[in-house]
């Protein structure tokens, strides 16, 4: 009777991850994505992958690290890890004063500089469910001296879930509360308490699966005039932060614009951009 009840006891007790197992998820992740998890972190770590154990009916966490490892669906099942362990908060307008600064003194000055091609190529990455790149397409198209040019507009992130989403172009109406209603009248349809975004706006935006990690292919990225990489910085350390903005430096033009969120900065970069004050936003520029 004892024995039966130490079984059940062991089958209802919570899986735990060892600190030996969890300094080797560390040093994984960190290897294929550059994203920290601090000494403190092991129990969000545990919560994230918990339903991935479940799922391929695994008794340990050390067998869903062998199974990252080595199993032959390794490639598939890193997709999911990436879903849960990058934050995907993201909403269109954000930021706002950050936006109407690149549009009112970023894009005129690109302008000047594409005159003669008339074509400017912006890079979102980290772009989540699409709705920074397609804010910034919006506004583009609300930017009548762009009338006759050719906007292209990239939209990278390393989840392959949340970019199907995004290339669905629909939303709930929270992620379009900044959004002014004028807008949303012309560039939304209303179908069943969602909200579908016009082709128009879709057909300006491509996008691509991309690990900002990931230096090989990243160096297929080149001529991009202006890159948005907004709190995406954050989730690194400073090695990681130096490689992926060396990287970015490297994707853009002569001169190009580099955006980060208000909260991050570029310590100790001061070789590859200049900081350029616009109104109450920081902007760096390519050197």
């Amino acid at each position: 009777m004892d024995q039966a009840l130490t079984k059940q006891a062991a089958k209802q007790a919570p899986l735990v991850m060892s600190d030996e197992t969890y300094k080797q998820f560390r040093t994984f992740i960190y290897e294929q994505t550059g994203i920290s998890f601090q000494d403190n972190q092991k129990y969000l770590l545990e919560s994230r992958l918990l339903p991935r154990l479940k799922e391929h009916k695994l008794a340990t966490y050390e067998d869903y690290y062998h199974y990252l490892r080595f199993d032959t669906y390794r490639d598939k099942e890193l997709s999911s890890l990436y879903e849960l362990i990058t934050t995907n908060e993201t909403y269109f307008y954000r930021d706002i004063p950050q936006l109407e600064n690149f549009i009112k003194t970023i894009v005129p000055a690109l302008m000047e500089a594409n005159k003669a091609t008339k074509q400017i190529r912006i890079w979102s990455a980290a772009c989540s469910t699409g709705d920074e790149p397609y804010t910034l397409a919006i506004m583009l198209l609300e930017h009548l001296p762009l009338a006759g040019w050719n906007i292209e507009i990239l939209a990278t992130d390393i989840n392959a879930a949340v970019l199907a989403q995004a290339k669905s172009g629909v939303y709930e109406t929270h992620t379009l509360r900044h959004v002014p209603n004028m807008l949303k009248k012309k560039y939304f349809v209303e179908q069943k308490g969602h909200f579908e975004l016009a082709a128009a706006v879709k057909g300006r935006v491509k996008f691509m699966n991309l690990n900002l990690y990931d230096r090989p292919r990243l160096k297929l990225v080149r001529g991009i005039d202006a890159v948005f990489c907004r709190n995406c910085l954050i989730y690194f350390d400073d090695k990681a932060k130096l490689q992926i903005v060396t990287d970015l430096h490297g994707a853009l033009k002569q001169k190009g614009y580099l955006v980060i969120g208000f909260s991050e900065s570029l310590t100790n970069m001061g070789n590859l951009f200049r900081t350029m004050q616009t109104g109450r936003s920081v902007v760096y520029q390519k050197v």
